[in-house]
């Protein structure tokens, strides 16, 4: 029987990774995107022990560099000939302001811009006769976001919290409205939030910062392993409970609401042609 293929970015650690183990055990083919090729063969490794039949491939992608996201996609495109699920999972935080090569913050660049590049270069691989499945993992904190087209490009008042919190806002308006334009097809886009998760995520930013970070969830009650975190992205990637279901925010394998604004549709719009602009993709693209 020919393998589902599921594609996981940030797939070489943490949620990521036990993503990728997990859809492994489950029979699926499992392409992972990292921007490590040392971590990329120690996961393929592991994903490899993980079965006696486990399909795997590497695609080597800093996600931040929109340049290497098309160089992928076409890579992708040429070994694929459909693809049944893309977990958008890359994650960062940059508590400085910094920009990348291409002149762009590397926290919206990061976690949204890049996956946007991504999914609307691979959609043509997910619109085939059985449909396929887009979880975007967005985070809790969106709801601290404020003023997120204004924050983008103004270093003066850069705040890596409320950065972050804007990212994952925009993951989930990227979510509604890519959900909104492929109403008619067999493509389902929802978005997640995992929770705080124990994993080497923010370490970019020092030991004592990512002590904090850890230790404000655990300090909660709220701290969860890695594979307890991928359980609602297992969940919406493979159930047949949520055959169908799309445009939906999820948490603990449950739909729920996301924050207000989140369904300003305005905004939605807005972001969606400014990620255009800032991609130098063309408006009929997607």
């Amino acid at each position: 029987m020919e393998h589902k293929t599921c594609l996981i970015t940030g797939a070489t650690s943490g949620i990521g990774k036990a993503v990728a183990l997990e859809m492994a055990r489950r029979g699926f083919r499992v392409l992972v995107l990292g921007r490590s090729e040392a971590k990329l063969a120690r996961t393929c490794k592991a994903i490899a022990r993980r079965g006696e039949n486990a399909e795997v491939g590497a695609f080597l992608a800093d996600l931040s560099i929109l340049a290497d996201v098309r160089s992928v996609v076409g890579i992708i495109r040429s070994e694929c000939d459909r693809l049944d699920v893309l977990v958008n999972n890359a994650g960062a935080r940059y508590m400085r302001h910094e920009l990348t090569t291409e002149g762009i913050e590397k926290t919206l660049a990061t976690n949204h811009l890049g996956h946007f590049v991504l999914t609307l270069g691979l959609l043509d691989l997910m619109k085939g006769p059985n449909g396929a499945r887009i979880i975007n993992v967005s985070s809790g904190t969106h709801t601290a976001a404020r003023d997120l087209i204004g924050n983008v490009t103004s270093p003066s008042f850069y705040d890596g919290r409320l950065q972050y919190a804007n990212s994952k806002l925009a993951n989930i308006l990227f979510t509604y409205k890519l959900a909104e334009r492929l109403k008619g097809s067999k493509v389902t886009v929802n978005v997640v939030d995992p929770g705080g998760v124990a994993s080497h995520f923010a370490r970019n930013n020092g030991l004592v910062y990512w002590l904090k970070h850890v230790g404000y969830y655990a300090g909660r009650g709220q701290l969860v392993s890695s594979r307890k975190g991928a359980e609602t992205i297992i969940y919406l990637a493979t159930s047949p409970l949520v055959e169908g279901i799309t445009g939906g925010y999820f948490a603990k394998k449950a739909q729920g609401r996301s924050s207000l604004q989140s369904y300003d549709r305005s905004l939605q719009e807005r972001l969606w042609a400014l990620s255009l602009k800032w991609s130098r993709m063309e408006p009929d693209k997607s």
